[in-house]
């Protein structure tokens, strides 16, 4: 019989994205034999993550909880009239490390879905329409998967920022492959569909 702390440990791994029950006990056993202290450095590090960590109030990147905005908010070489919305944090990073985009993001949290039980209300996008006028927005950049939730998204979140005067929507061209995701695509494909994007 397993003792029962390791058996949780194994099920709270295998929750993770992309870990699975036989990942989590990879994960649980390495941890649990190792001799380095890297199971306790691991279990202050996600502690301490979990405690000074939080969305940033204006786009929804993690960064230092109390601390204001983010730093692609903060930044004022970003103010450059684009906004990028994304799913999530992954996102912004692999956009990031393409060196891509230069403006802001918004990470709107998930995709509408009604098997996922993801709603409307879900979504972070109550402050998207405040956003456009305060920060001087005059295009917003979909880079969305591309896949029926995530058009789906798309169309709802135009829907309820409605016609702007002097505001483009675009998304990615064509280059990103149906129920591509973001994190999957190599950076040559990703800069071409992004310097392609298209007006909506």
């Amino acid at each position: 019989m397993m003792n029962p702390k390791i058996e949780k440990l194994i099920k709270l791994f295998a929750k993770l994205p992309r870990v699975g029950n036989r990942g989590g006990q990879r994960i649980a056993l390495a941890l649990l034999q190792d001799k380095t202290g890297r199971g306790n450095a691991l279990a202050a590090a996600i502690l301490d993550a979990m405690e000074n960590i939080s969305p940033c109030p204006r786009c929804g990147v993690l960064t230092d909880r109390g601390g204001g905005t983010c730093e692609f908010c903060r930044d004022a070489t970003r103010a450059n009239g684009q906004l990028c919305i994304v799913r999530d944090l992954s996102d912004v990073w692999t956009l990031e490390k393409s060196s891509v985009f230069h403006g802001r993001y918004h990470i709107i949290g998930g995709l509408l879905s009604g098997a996922s039980g993801i709603l409307p209300q879900d979504l972070n996008i109550k402050n998207l329409s405040s956003r456009i006028g305060d920060e001087n927005i005059t295009e917003i950049i979909f880079a969305l998967p591309n896949t029926v939730e995530g058009k789906t998204t798309q169309h709802y979140i135009m829907s309820v920022i409605g016609n702007v005067p002097d505001v483009s929507f675009t998304e990615l061209a064509s280059g990103v492959p149906l129920g591509g995701e973001l994190d999957y695509i190599d950076d040559g494909t990703l800069t071409l569909a992004f310097g392609g994007r298209k007006t909506l």
